[in-house]
């Protein structure tokens, strides 16, 4: 950096240039390079790793990134999970990571949350079986008032699909590692105090090692019988084997995955061809690179400055 006498530690990172990283195997840098080029002009857009990178934009980075660089002012994540970039032992310690809250993706996921509650409130996945075998037969409706979908999760995502939900005329439960005061949403740090009253599971939590394995049998049994689980979140979340009992059972009566154990999620695997389980492929909510520009560069902006980013992921809590 030229240091040009100028005594104001602020005024010296606005004025600066700032070398950026775009680093990701599953993002398109055709898409987003024009659009961080528009939005930062003065500074210095790369795809290759190098010893001066000052922010990295990373999501599944390509193998080798991390070791090149040296020491980057920020990590900002392209996405909203973390756990991978965690894992990765190549990591820059004592770096800061933020996590990317994309208000285009929060919409997107409390989408996803209202159309696969309102599926199997409405009973349209028995309804599709039905057509199959051109049988015509009601079932019994049911206002939204006599559900109770529980979030488990109620950080940006859950608080946005429960003011949803709640604005619908469902009962929305939460939990959450701290209390969380949400309008018309019952909060909950006591998972075993909010299941009971539950006839929907949504998973919206981060992976750590305290939620990993949470969607199991013991979960599964304590929740209303005939309700349904709706993991939007990580597939190893979920005991597979236990679900597969819940709905052998009746205790569950259908099954929303987003996320799997491997993905993709392979041919052979028999959740495919399950009637009583609704798979799509990790679509839940993409990110948007329309709407997740801003808080990016917002964090630019802030580094430029030499103020705290927005969204720094708490090492120790793992998100």
């Amino acid at each position: 950096m030229n240091r040009m006498g100028i005594s104001s530690r602020a005024q010296c990172y606005h004025r600066r240039v700032l070398k950026i990283l775009f680093a990701s195997t599953s993002e398109r840098p055709e898409t987003w390079l024009p659009l961080l080029r528009q939005a930062l002009p003065q500074d210095e857009i790369t795809l290759s790793p190098a010893e001066d990178i000052d922010v990295a934009l990373v999501a599944t980075p390509p193998g080798g990134t991390f070791e090149k660089l040296g020491r980057p002012r920020l990590l900002q994540s392209l996405w909203m999970g973390v756990e991978k970039l965690l894992a990765d032992p190549a990591l820059p310690r004592g770096v800061p990571l933020a996590r990317l809250v994309d208000p285009g993706m929060v919409a997107a996921m409390s989408e996803s949350v209202l159309a696969h509650v309102l599926d199997w409130h409405r009973h349209l996945y028995e309804y599709r079986r039905y057509q199959q075998s051109g049988r015509w037969e009601r079932l019994e409706q049911r206002l939204a008032s006599d559900r109770t979908i529980g979030l488990l999760g109620l950080g940006e995502l859950g608080s946005d699909a429960a003011r949803k939900l709640s604005a619908l005329g469902f009962n929305v439960a939460g939990w959450s590692r701290r209390p969380k005061q949400l309008s018309g949403v019952r909060s909950f740090t006591r998972l075993d105090a909010m299941l009971p009253l539950c006839d929907v599971l949504v998973c919206l939590l981060p992976l750590t090692t305290e939620t990993r394995g949470l969607l199991n049998a013991d979960v599964f049994s304590r929740i209303r019988r005939g309700g349904c689980v709706i993991n939007l979140a990580r597939g190893t979340h979920l005991v597979v084997p236990d679900l597969l009992r819940a709905l052998d059972s009746g205790q569950l009566a259908h099954a929303y995955l987003d996320v799997f154990h491997a993905e993709p999620l392979p041919p052979e695997d028999p959740l495919w061809r399950d009637p009583r389980v609704t798979v799509t492929p990790h679509i839940a909510a993409l990110t948007e690179p329309r709407t997740a520009l801003p808080p990016i560069v917002e964090n630019i902006e802030r580094v430029r400055r030499g103020d705290r980013p927005l969204h720094l992921v708490d090492f120790e809590a793992g998100y």
